[in-house]
């Protein structure tokens, strides 16, 4: 089991026990994705931030939204490649279809994606079911550690 702390810049506190055999680099591009879509710059004289999942619905024609929910697949898609449950799956998956339900909606929309962080909500979702994971795999006893003496 590997400890892993997240970046400063990252939601989330703390840190999260994930397993080895998780690509660490796949973790970091979601974060990534999921910073530069609803976090990468903060509202002036506030703490709030926002991302480019915004800007994107604000796009004329629902492209943006489009463009949005296609970047927002990569974390679905990673996740899938990095193991993560089924039922997990499609909770990330509901949660990008509102986005872009809610999103395509004419200023409200834009509004919504400012608050709604899909991407952050489903990145979270991913690591919380890889840990989730982890442990019921050490509590069945797969993955005891096993102690060999050398004389």
């Amino acid at each position: 089991m590997v400890t892993r702390a997240h970046d400063p810049e990252d939601s989330f506190e703390g840190t999260v026990d994930l397993p080895s055999t998780v690509d660490e680099a796949a973790v970091r591009r979601m974060q990534f994705v999921r910073r530069l879509l609803d976090d990468s710059v903060r509202v002036p004289g506030t703490d709030f931030r926002v991302g480019l999942d915004p800007l994107l619905s604000a796009l004329p024609g629902n492209v943006g939204d489009v463009v949005g929910a296609g970047l927002s697949l990569y974390i679905v898609l990673e996740s899938a490649r990095l193991g993560v449950s089924f039922t997990t799956l499609l909770r990330m998956l509901a949660n990008v279809a509102v986005d872009v339900a809610v999103g395509s909606v004419p200023v409200v929309g834009v509004l919504f994606d400012a608050v709604w962080k899909a991407n952050a909500r489903n990145v979270e979702l991913a690591l919380a079911d890889l840990a989730a994971a982890d442990e019921s795999l050490d509590s069945d006893g797969d993955s005891e550690a096993v102690t060999i003496e050398v004389a």
